[in-house]
């Protein structure tokens, strides 16, 4: 029996964390509201989620702490130390933004992701410890508290894992749609008029369709943060905003205006061709 798997399914049934999660998720929420903040905590600038690159910082650093304080000897005392310190000082940012990321989920994943914090906090309260007690000379209480910080750590870690892999959480959710090859017709040009919008069946990739006067944009309509349907959000200013989560994309190119997504939005030429719209990737 896989042990791991099953204590989480459990975790996502505890409904009982969603009195303390719900509170959180919306203060959190509104603390991430200004758009440079969203961008930035979301990873939009670099085009991949900021999170899972972050973590590696701590986790690596206090590993190797770990490392030298079983086997570097007193030599190694310094270097343990400082890399203690690096962890904890990496964390902040680490934590910033997985707070980030967490306020976009909902039920399961937020029950999980509440005892993923968790995790993590208690871990860094631990390695705190584990640095002030290095600072005072009380060495072997040190090393015994980052041993127990590393297993939380490593706790924190798999749950992380199973939000993302698991449960596809940030994962970009247009990564396996194909593109159109050719030009392929989707819409009668009548049935689309100045100002409306439609969405169709693009080769298996629903996409949305928008008007503006001799302009027909074509963008896919499953958002790439969280799959929300964009044909049922606001359009306005030649931007789409998805309904779910409030990321901003432009219409012509799919480039992100406002986080919380990361990736743009695949977008497909237009041509009007025998009086039907036509798509071509």
């Amino acid at each position: 029996m896989q042990v791991g798997p099953q204590f989480v399914r459990v975790l996502e049934r505890v409904e009982g964390l969603d009195a303390l999660a719900g509170p959180l998720v919306s203060l959190v929420g509104r603390v991430v509201r200004p758009r440079v903040v969203r961008n930035v905590l979301s990873g939009t600038p670099i085009g991949h989620p900021a999170h899972p690159l972050l973590t590696d910082l701590p986790i690596g650093a206090w590993t190797a702490s770990a490392l030298l304080d079983a086997v570097g000897g007193s030599a190694s005392e310094p270097a343990a130390d400082l890399l203690v310190k690096a962890g904890l000082l990496a964390a902040v940012p680490t934590a910033a933004t997985g707070l980030n990321d967490w306020s976009d989920t909902q039920g399961a994943e937020t029950r999980v992701g509440l005892v993923h914090a968790a995790a993590n906090t208690a871990a860094l309260v631990v390695y705190l410890m584990s640095w002030r007690a290095r600072a005072h000379g009380h060495r072997s209480r040190g090393k015994a508290l980052g041993l127990l910080g590393l297993g939380a750590v490593t706790v924190g870690g798999y749950l992380g894992g199973h939000l993302a892999f698991a449960k596809g959480v940030n994962v970009n959710r247009a990564a396996w749609d194909e593109g159109l090859s050719d030009w392929t017709p989707v819409l009668a040009d009548a049935d689309l008029a100045d100002g409306e919008h439609r969405t169709v069946d693009a080769g298996g990739t629903t996409v949305l369709l928008v008007r503006s006067g001799a302009t027909v944009s074509a963008i896919a309509n499953t958002c790439t943060h969280m799959g929300g349907p964009l044909d049922e959000g606001t359009i306005a200013d030649g931007c789409v905003t998805c309904p779910w989560h409030g990321s901003v994309f432009r219409l012509r190119d799919g480039g992100i205006e406002r986080g919380p997504a990361c990736v743009t939005q695949p977008t497909f030429q237009t041509r009007i061709h025998d009086n039907q719209i036509e798509l071509r990737s």
